[in-house]
């Protein structure tokens, strides 16, 4: 393991949603995001999945789908991605730069993008939901940005 002096953070919507941008189509699923497929349907029957097959009944290992336009891997499906914002109920006061938004409810956090368990309509960066910051279940994981010198 190779150590940096760099700053680190959790990943905030706007970048979540900028780094998402290529690869979040219906028939680029199963290249470029896991979640609710065929291989998933083997093991939940009844359930409303994409007609592909990634293999991956539940999550999948770090590095398994091809890239966006970014060249960013998982960014969509597989878990839904916690960001640093504090929940509420609209953008109304949202920072409009970028930034984090650290007022409302943070004892909920934002989460974004899907995950293994969603079907196809829900794995979007714009995709938005919540949960209390202290819940874990095995759909539910972050992104670690980095800032990069200009």
């Amino acid at each position: 393991m190779s150590r940096t002096t760099a700053s680190l953070t959790i990943a905030c919507p706007y970048d979540q949603a900028f780094a998402s941008m290529m690869g979040e189509s219906v028939p680029g699923q199963c290249r470029h995001a896991n979640g609710a497929d065929l291989a998933a349907k083997r093991q939940n029957l009844g359930w409303t999945v994409v007609s592909c097959d990634d293999r991956h009944s539940w999550t999948s290992p770090v590095g398994t789908y091809t890239g966006n336009g970014f060249g960013l891997q998982d960014v969509l499906g597989n878990v839904w991605e916690w960001v640093q914002d504090c929940s509420n109920d609209s953008y109304n006061g949202a920072p409009g730069d970028g930034r984090a938004w650290e007022r409302g409810e943070c004892g909920h956090r934002v989460v974004r993008g899907g995950s293994w368990i969603d079907e196809p309509a829900a794995l979007r960066a714009a995709n938005r939901g919540r949960d209390s910051s202290d819940y874990r279940f095995n759909l539910l994981g972050l992104r670690i940005a980095r800032t990069l010198a200009p």
